[in-house]
Order: C-alpha cells, then sequence, then structure tokens
C-alpha cells in the first residue's frame, strides 16, 4: 500500500504478533465514564475492544494532512482510504472487524460464504447474498461484481490502482477494460462467467492461492454501469456500505451520510453507527494535531501519527498518553533508486548512497524511537519469509559509512560526487525532514541532493510515472510501503515484480524488471500454503537488497492519539489502523 497506502491489505503486524482475538460488540458501557480516564498507552493494540457500544448517533470527525487519492475503488491504493472505504464499499469478502489476529481473517461480505474451489484450484466460486442492495436500491449482482473487476482492466482512464487482478485473469485476452469492450453488454472479460444473478465464478490459468486476498480489496467491488462514468466516477462511487458520499471536495472535505438501502442483516462486518461522518484535509499537521488533543477531532485518519510538538505533550501527559498507542505500522519507510535516471544506473552509485546515509539521523527525522526500528531491509518483520536480522549494507550500526560510500563512488566513476534531485511529498513532515537528512549526509561525500517537494495526492501522476520521473532527474524517491494482503507477494510484488511497472500510478520505482525476481515470484504463487511460499520471498528480498536498489530507513510505528469519545476502538491488523467498519462515538 503505497504512499500510506496499502494498502490492503494486510499488515506485518499481524503476523508479529500472536494476540488473543476478541469478538467486537457487545452491550453499552459505561462510555462517559471509561474514556474520560483514558483505556490506557498502546490499550488498542493489545487485542481487546475500547469502550464497546451498540450506541447509534453523532458525527465521526475524521482528518488528514492529505487528500484521498480516489474514492474510485478501482483507483484507490492509500492504505487509509482503504480503511475509509470499509465504510461504504463492500466486496465478496472481507477483513473481519475484531481485534488482535482475528481481525487478518477472510470473511464473507457480499458472498454467502468463502469461495468454492474446484479444477484442482483454478476455479473460485461465489454465491452472493440475497437482498444486498446499491444505495439507490437496485440489487447488487453477480454481472456488476463482474463489471467492477473489468473496470480494473481499462489503465487507460482508471490508473492508480492494484492491478493484480489483471495479470490475474487476463490470461492472453489483453482484455482492454469495459470502455472499449466489444460485448454489447461491457461484460466481455472471458475468465470470469456469471451463470445467473447470484454465481460469479473467476477461472485462473494456474492456481493461486493468494486470490482470496484480491476478493477482499476494493477493486473487487461491484459498480453498476448505468453509473459508471469513467474517471469521474471517483467523485461519487454508488455505495454498498452503511455510508454513501453526500459530498466531495477535492482537497478540502468529504462527507458521508447514512445509506438507508444499507440492510445490517446482511453485515456483520459494519455496525453504521455514527449519523455521519466527516474527512477534512488540512495544510496543518500541527493545527491538526492541537485539534485531535482538545476532542474537536476524533481521529487522524491517515494513520501515520502525531507531529514532534504533540507526541512530546503525549509522552510527558499522563492524560494524553492514556489514550495514544505506538504500534508498528507494517509499514517501511525508505528510498527508491530509479535505474533509469542517472547515475543510479550504476550499482556503485546507489551504493554510495546507503553507505553515505545516517541511519541514525534518518530515525531521528521520523521522530525518534517511537517512529520504528531502524531499518535493514525491504520485508518487514511478520511478513512469512522476512529476516530482521538480514542487513547487508550494517544500517543498523545506526552511522554513516563514509569510507565506504567515496570507495563505490570510485567505483561508478564519480570520485567526486554528482549532482541529483530528491522526490519527497510535501505535506508529509518526517518524509521531508528525511529528505533534508540524507541531503547532509550525501553532502559531506560530495552529493549534492536538491529536494523537489510535490503534493503528494498527485504521486501517482509525479513519482508513480516513469516518463515523468525520468524527465524531472528524481533519482531518489523517499516513500512508504504497506502490504496489500500478508504475504511477500502481497508486500514485495507491485515494487519489484517487472510486469507489475506501469506508465501511471506505477510503485516499482528502481524500474526493476529481472527475470530471476519475476520467476520466484511465480514460483511462490505456486506454492501450496504461505509457508511453503514464504523462502521464495526470502530470496526476492536478498536479491533486490543485493541490487542495492532501496535504503530503507525504518520498520515503521506510528504514535496515534484516539479521542477519548470513541467506541468500539481497536487495531484492525489488516488495516493497521483503527478499524472505522465498526466505530462510534459518545454524543
Amino acid at each position: 500500500m503505497n504512499r500510506s497506502r496499502k494498502a490492503v491489505a494486510l499488515t506485518a503486524l499481524a503476523a508479529a504478533v500472536a494476540l488473543t482475538a476478541t469478538a467486537c460488540g457487545g452491550g453499552d458501557s459505561d462510555n462517559k465514564s471509561s474514556s474520560s480516564q483514558g483505556a490506557g498507552y498502546d490499550a488498542a493494540t493489545k487485542g481487546k475492544v475500547i469502550n464497546a457500544s451498540d450506541k447509534k448517533g453523532g458525527t465521526l470527525k475524521l482528518m488528514s494532512p492529505q487528500d484521498v487519492d480516489f474514492l474510485d475503488p478501482a483507483r484507490a491504493y492509500y492504505g487509509f482510504v482503504w480503511n475509509m472505504q470499509r465504510l461504504y464499499i463492500r466486496q465478496l469478502l472481507a477483513y473481519d472487524s475484531k481485534p488482535g489476529e482475528a481481525g487478518t481473517k477472510l470473511v464473507p461480505d457480499l458472498a454467502e460464504s468463502l469461495p468454492t474451489l474446484s479444477n484442482g484450484g483454478k476455479t473460485y466460486t461465489f454465491k452472493l447474498k440475497a437482498g444486498v442492495k446499491f444505495e439507490d436500491g437496485t440489487p447488487i449482482t453477480s454481472k456488476d461484481i463482474k463489471y467492477g473487476v473489468e473496470r480494473v482492466f481499462a489503465q487507460d482512464v482508471l490508473s492508480g490502482g492494484p492491478t493484480y487482478l489483471i495479470d490475474i485473469l487476463d490470461q492472453g485476452q489483453k482484455y482492454p477494460g469495459p470502455y472499449k469492450d466489444k460485448d454489447p453488454n461491457k461484460l466481455g472479460l472471458k475468465s470470469v462467467q456469471t451463470p445467473d444473478d447470484q454465481t460469479i465464478v473467476f477461472n485462473l490459468a494456474k492456481p493461486n492461492s493468494d486470490f482470496s486476498y484480491l476478493m477482499a480489496m476494493a477493486d473487487s467491488s461491484p459498480v453498476p454501469a448505468a453509473k459508471d462514468d469513467g474517471a469521474k466516477y471517483t467523485n461519487h462511487p454508488v455505495a454498498t456500505g452503511p455510508y454513501k458520499v453526500q459530498s466531495f471536495k477535492p482537497g478540502k472535505e468529504t462527507i458521508f451520510v447514512r445509506n438507508t438501502n444499507w440492510d445490517p442483516k446482511t453485515d456483520p462486518i459494519r455496525k453504521g453507527l455514527p449519523d455521519k461522518v466527516t474527512f477534512t484535509v488540512t495544510s496543518n499537521p500541527d493545527d491538526m494535531d492541537a485539534r485531535l488533543l482538545s476532542g474537536d477531532v476524533d481521529y487522524a485518519v491517515d494513520g501515520t501519527g502525531v507531529q514532534q510538538a504533540a507526541k512530546i505533550k503525549i509522552l510527558q501527559n499522563a492524560k494524553y498518553k492514556a489514550n495514544a498507542d505506538d504500534p508498528f505500522s507494517g509499514y517501511i519507510r525508505y528510498f527508491a533508486f530509479p535505474q533509469t535516471v542517472a547515475p543510479f544506473d550504476n550499482i556503485e552509485c546507489r551504493k554510495a548512497v546507503i553507505y553515505a546515509a545516517d541511519p541514525k539521523s534518518l530515525q531521528t527525522a521520523r521522530g525518534g524511537p517511537t517512529s520504528g526500528d531502524l531499518g535493514a531491509n525491504m520485508l518487514p518483520p511478520g511478513i512469512p519469509g522476512s529476516d530482521k536480522s538480514y542487513d547487508p549494507f550494517g544500517l543498523t550500526q545506526g552511522k554513516p559509512q563514509v569510507d565506504k560510500a567515496k570507495e563505490a563512488l570510485k567505483a561508478c566513476g564519480k570520485p567526486n560526487g554528482f549532482k541529483t534531485t530528491i522526490a519527497v511529498r510535501n505535506n508529509r513532515k518526517p518524509e521531508v525532514a528525511t529528505a533534508e537528512s540524507l541531503q547532509a549526509s550525501l553532502k559531506a561525500v560530495g552529493i549534492e541532493a536538491s529536494i523537489d517537494q510535490y503534493d503528494g495526492k498527485n504521486s501517482a501522476s509525479v513519482i508513480g510515472a516513469p516518463d515523468n520521473v525520468k524527465k524531472k532527474g528524481y533519482g531518489i524517491i523517499v516513500m512508504g510501503w504497506g502490504a496489500d494482503y500478508n504475504s511477500g507477494a502481497g508486500f514485495l510484488q507491485p515494487l519489484v515484480d517487472g510486469s507489475f511497472i506501469l506508465k501511471n500510478g506505477n510503485n516499482n520505482y528502481t524500474m526493476l524488471n529481472d527475470k530471476t525476481v519475476n520467476g520466484l515470484f511465480d514460483q511462490a504463487a505456486s506454492a501450496t500454503s504461505p509457508e511453503a511460499a514464504a523462502p521464495f520471498y526470502t530470496q526476492i528480498n536478498k536479491a533486490i537488497m543485493e541490487k542495492a536498489l532501496y535504503l530503507p530507513i525504518n520498520f515503521d510505528k506510528a504514535l496515534v492519539y484516539r479521542n477519548p469519545r470513541l467506541t468500539n476502538v481497536f487495531y484492525n491488523e489488516s488495516m493497521g489502523r483503527l478499524d472505522l467498519a465498526v466505530m462510534g462515538v459518545v454524543k
């Protein structure tokens, strides 16, 4: 999940800790009493529900220093947007709304049950629940789900989102998406069949044990063809969950109100408690933090944590600290080196940057130890196949290695250094700070790095467009990434598989297209279980680190404040954030 995406999205935390699953729900607790005292530091990460309640009403107030990338389920890829989509989008499957390990489990959503597998694991058959409807009262059919899946193929119109389904379902057809579909019903994707309105069948070319995870991603959600207006659909996506979009003002605010055609009897995942949910975008993260601590805002939904000033206040004030958490987010924060931008087509020049960096300074720039552990490689703890101790460049020593950096510069033919540009989102202060830290470290070895700040909401067309990256000379890109789902493929494949390189919305920033790496993903997909696939991801992680394509900053943590008036509070480990699907407020 890039750019705070996602996410999946499963976070690495899901497998990193063993927690006791506690179901959400139950009768109302004495919310005012318990919330005024605070649940306790890190309480939302401990596998229990804080302030359990079924009470409806009020307005849930969300805020973020960055706008949504897209509301369109085919295009959204930010992790916090995937969490918000639990308010208004449903899929065949979804992650359960429970704390602890139970929140990493897939459960039926629009489907009656988990899929039936046949044909040696190559055919997945789903039956839809009766009574599920769009916001206008129209029944949801299998054809709506197929159409939603087909939209993913229209990358010329709907870029930005995950593309796993294209790679798995196209199978040589070169399906262009519904807008260029010559089928009269715009349902010409051959690998997906709809024998009746309640049945949808996916035919894979080969078994893929990760396919059910893809059916829990928003891009597999139903879309009514009659309401689809292409790129403009993001302004008014048709809801299937408990809320619908009342208004969307890019860069400012999105307001969600109740979807009266949502039937809670068909939805065991979502509670739909608040009467309204507001999402406000701010250009001042420190002001957002102040509003959080004052109780004017309920939750900073981006999940990246408070800024340094608020962090100090929280850690030094028992009242604030009792309503704060510092979980591993499952993300890695990192620098990527596009091989299409000279001199980063030379491995030794890439090594020079890695050795010149000051890991401890980078960690400090992100907020110190509470922001995460020093990064060593590109596969975070908890993902099958990860090895936190694998540190080929000695980054966990926590200091720059100037002599090695200068040796690498000589080896790449740039003994006096070179010039380059670092691309960073202007609305992510910790990312800007890490860019400035790296800039200072590189200067010490003769590398002059300028910093180009851009609006994070435009990531897909700025750093996600390889032609633009090359044109702008972005030799170093600052970014963060979390797993789309909890496997090495869900984490690494969008970053390093050559088949995932896109003209827009690209996440393979290094432009790696290596036959060995690509082949290891194919072998992992054919494995019988995540455990059997894990060794392949270990090999992939080592292969990309040996190529010096990335400089890991840290295995991410985020100090997050939760308004004590919130009910049903817990970290959903598949989201890496507080679960919005069940959250309520004390009015």
